[in-house]
Order: structure tokens, then sequence, then C-alpha cells
């Protein structure tokens, strides 16, 4: 952990990922290009400067923040966070003419007043001149964990999952972030079909045409970094350029038997210009049949349990959706998301479980065969 805040880097950059999921995003980070330096509990610790963190930003599918460690030193009173926070400079990272807004957490330390560390900052911005707003955007984040003090930037400003393409969504969405490294933990590269018999608002497929497509996620949205007072647009947007969409065949394909379902996927993968790689249709598991040409990837993220659905409902939907895979896709890996133990098993096909991870509400799991269905 740093002491002192280096404005140039490098620094330390922590990408947040479902816990669970940390390995795959470091895998994605690594594959990136990233420096990284450690995976924990809640994300990948990286190191870089301002233009990786603008990278992580735009580039990581994985990443549900990314946020900037600005400082660290040890405290056991107000008067030395006071002391210390005074002594970052502050103006070199922060500009005058933008509120930021500060929230503190403390755990196991003799610092325990949250709202009094806030303010310890609060007031230390206030004499480099930043102004500070509890309806501020840009956050500056405090940790303060076994007396040790951690400051922090968002950089991100909304979740990353937030692509700015899905605005149409059904019952229960699955967030992008998580749709990536569900994929990702599938092993897809992007080089093979996917198709979702279950596509709701389409985030798979979606997903799998811009992995394969080479496209940007953070590519249309704006970010909190956008804000700072290092901040060089024209870097930026030269680093955001749209890329050409590599050129590819149509192989990822979404069915439901919603026809509102239906409707938002087309309405969302044409906002993601990638209307061109995915096909969506109604259609029942009944009638799933592969699409022509090789085999790839099925993967779904079905009802169950406490989300939508009544039980015994809900196994003869896994059990048909079993029947289906095994009848008629062979040479296919199959993947599902459930919060049931029970309902991945009542599909009958041979399929491994990864960790539990957070969702909605609920701690789903891939499920997913080790290969292809003989």
């Amino acid at each position: 952990m740093a002491d002192d805040l280096r404005p140039d880097g490098p620094f330390e950059i922590f990408l947040a990922a479902p816990p669970g999921l940390e390995p795959v995003l470091a895998e994605e980070a690594r594959e990136k290009g990233f420096d990284v330096t450690a995976t924990v509990a809640g994300g990948v610790l990286a190191r870089g400067g301002w233009q990786e963190v603008w990278r992580a930003n735009l580039e990581l599918r994985g990443a549900g923040r990314v946020l900037v460690r600005l400082v660290g030193f040890p405290a056991v009173h107000l008067a030395q966070l006071d002391k210390r926070a005074r002594r970052v400079p502050w103006g070199e990272v922060f500009r005058t003419d933008t509120p930021v807004r500060v929230e503190a957490s403390c755990r196991r330390s003799r610092i325990y007043h949250e709202k009094a560390a806030a303010q310890r900052v609060v007031q230390a911005l206030g004499g480099a001149g930043v102004p500070v707003s509890d309806e501020a955007e840009l956050r500056v984040l405090v940790r303060i964990e076994n007396n040790l003090v951690e400051i922090s930037l968002d950089s991100s400003g909304s979740p990353l999952h937030r692509r700015g393409h899905k605005q149409a969504v059904g019952k229960a969405p699955l967030r992008e972030t998580l749709a990536a490294l569900f994929l990702r933990a599938a092993g897809f590269d992007g080089a093979e079909p996917v198709v979702d018999p279950m596509c709701g608002s389409g985030t798979f497929v979606i997903e799998a045409a811009e992995i394969a497509a080479g496209l940007a996620p953070g590519r249309d949205r704006t970010f909190a970094f956008e804000r700072l007072a290092g901040f060089d647009p024209t870097r930026w947007d030269a680093m955001r350029a749209t890329r050409a969409a590599r050129d590819g065949p149509l192989r990822f394909h979404g069915f439901d038997r919603d026809a509102g379902a239906v409707r938002m996927s087309l309405e969302n993968a044409a906002r993601a210009g990638v209307d061109g790689r995915c096909a969506f249709a109604r259609q029942a598991i009944s009638d799933l049949v592969p699409p022509e040409g090789t085999p790839g990837l099925v993967i779904a993220n079905p009802p169950y349990g406490g989300r939508i659905g009544d039980a015994g409902a809900l196994r003869a939907l896994y059990g048909r959706f079993g029947e289906v895979m095994r009848a008629r896709f062979a040479g296919w890996r199959v993947a599902l998301v459930t919060s049931e133990d029970t309902l991945a098993r009542a599909s009958g096909l041979p399929l491994g479980a990864g960790p539990q991870v957070p969702h909605g509400g609920l701690r789903v799991r891939l499920w997913q065969t080790a290969g292809p269905l003989g």
C-alpha cells in the first residue's frame, strides 16, 4: 500500500469482481495485458497509471468497478487521520469545479465512527479547494480496517455492467459483467457459436457477439474519471475510438417462448451494434435444434427457485432442456446458471458445479459439462 499519493502512477488498481469469480476476472485482465499482482476477496489487484485505469474501464468485461488506491497509512485515532489526509495532494487528482462525495467504512479499528472518519477527509478535500457534496457522482472511498486507512477513488461512476445498450429488460435480468465472466468460465473465446434457448433480454447472446466482434464493452458510455484534473479528452477519444468489428458469420442465437423477450433482445442487440451477428426467435425448448455449422456452446439462465415459477414446473423445464441437449446437441458443450442444485440435476446432464456467486439476492452457480456431449 502506498504511503503517499503519486498522481502519475504507477499505483494500485482494484478491479471489483463477484465473490467466487475473482480468478476468472484475473485471467481476463492478464489476457488484456494488465499487470495483475494478486487475486483477493471481491476482486483483482493490478499496478498501473491513469492510462491503465481508463483502459480497464473501457475494455474489461468482467469488472464491476475500477477503483484507484490513492493512499494508505496506519491511524488509530481521528487526529492521525486528519493529519495524514491533509498531506494528500488532492488538487493533483480532483478539480476545483467538480464536487466529490466521501463514503467511509470502519471494521476492527480504533477509529470506529464512520461519519467522523468521512468528515476528516471532507475537511482535507475542502482545504485543498475541492468541493464536497452528498449528491456528487464522483466518489472517494475511505476504508479503515485493522487500524489501516485506505483511500480510494471510484473511477467508474455507474457500475460497469451498465454498458448503455440493454435498455429493455425482462424478469430477473443477468448483469452483463456476470454474463461475460460466465461465458469465459465456460470456455468461450469468441471463436464458436453460442445458443441461448431461454435468452430473456439477450444478455448472453449479445455479450458473445460483442466478444467475437472485438468491441470494447465501455465504448458507448461515460465514466467518473472523465471529471478528474488530469483527464485528457484527446487521448481518451483515441483510446475508445470504435474499432471495426471483425468479420464473421452469423453464429449467435437466442430463443424464448415470450415474444416480448425476443423483441427486447432484438432492440438491445441493435443498440449494441451486433444485430447483424445475432438471430432471435420465439420458440419453445422442445423445438430447439442446433444451427448449421460447427458445434459450440449452449448457455442459459433459466428460471429458478426464488426467481420465477414453481418447483414442479421448473423441474419439468430443466428435464426437457436436458432431453433436448442429449438428443440433438451431440458435440456441444452445455452450461446453465441456477440457484438450485436440484434443478441442475433435474436436467439429467453430466454437469459440474462452479462456485456460488451473489446475484439478485440469491447465490447462483454456473453448471457446465466437462466437455462436448457424446
